[in-house]
């Protein structure tokens, strides 16, 4: 294991977010050492096109490796191939549910199954709201299982001056949790003392 490359599994769902798989992707692509097995749903191909005017090509060029999410026989399908773990962005309430439920009714879902079952590390970056109780008990299963579910929520102690910056610190926190180094974002270094504060 030590002789392959950080292997990571990228899929995009059809809920709204589609530019933080699209950036994760970008980043991944450009860190050296990582390899990025990618899955994209019927669904995330409109909303792709719709938010951040891709094509599905366009995005699929973004990874090394690319499945198509009905080949339930793709390698990342098997808890035998080594893979270091899955982050779905954004993740639908759909596949949420298919993931907690373990349906595994197509390659995404299958392959969020192998991850958890193989206790790897799992991301969901959930995107809904408000959260109906369906929602809360799935990722509350999910959790219980394992898997971390990230919703991307914007901070601002960084002071974000754009869309982009948003996206990205969200995305570098996500990146944070497979101890990847990046410079994606700046880091927290403390409360700044109030003006005549002792």
């Amino acid at each position: 294991m030590a002789d392959r490359p950080r292997r990571l599994v990228v899929a995009i769902t059809g809920a709204t977010g589609a530019v933080y798989g699209v950036r994760l992707l970008q980043q991944l692509a450009a860190t050296p050492g990582v390899e990025t097995h990618l899955v994209v749903s019927d669904a995330a191909s409109l909303t792709l096109h719709q938010e951040v005017g891709m094509q599905r090509r366009d995005v699929e060029a973004l990874a090394h490796v690319v499945h198509k999410n009905r080949d339930i026989g793709a390698s990342i399908a098997s808890g035998s191939f080594q893979y270091d773990g899955m982050v779905v962005a954004p993740c639908s309430m759909k596949t949420l549910a298919s993931v907690a439920h373990g349906l595994s009714d197509n390659l995404i879902a299958r392959a969020a199954d192998v991850v958890l079952k193989e206790r790897r590390r799992l991301v969901l970056m959930v995107r809904e709201t408000p959260f109906n109780l369906a929602h809360l008990r799935n990722m509350t299963v999910v959790t219980e299982m394992g898997g971390i579910i990230f919703p991307p929520l914007p901070s601002f102690y960084n002071k974000p001056a754009s869309i982009e910056e948003m996206v990205d610190h969200s995305v570098a926190r996500v990146i944070d949790l497979f101890g990847i180094e990046h410079a994606l974002a700046p880091r927290w270094g403390g409360m700044k003392a109030a003006p005549g504060a002792a």
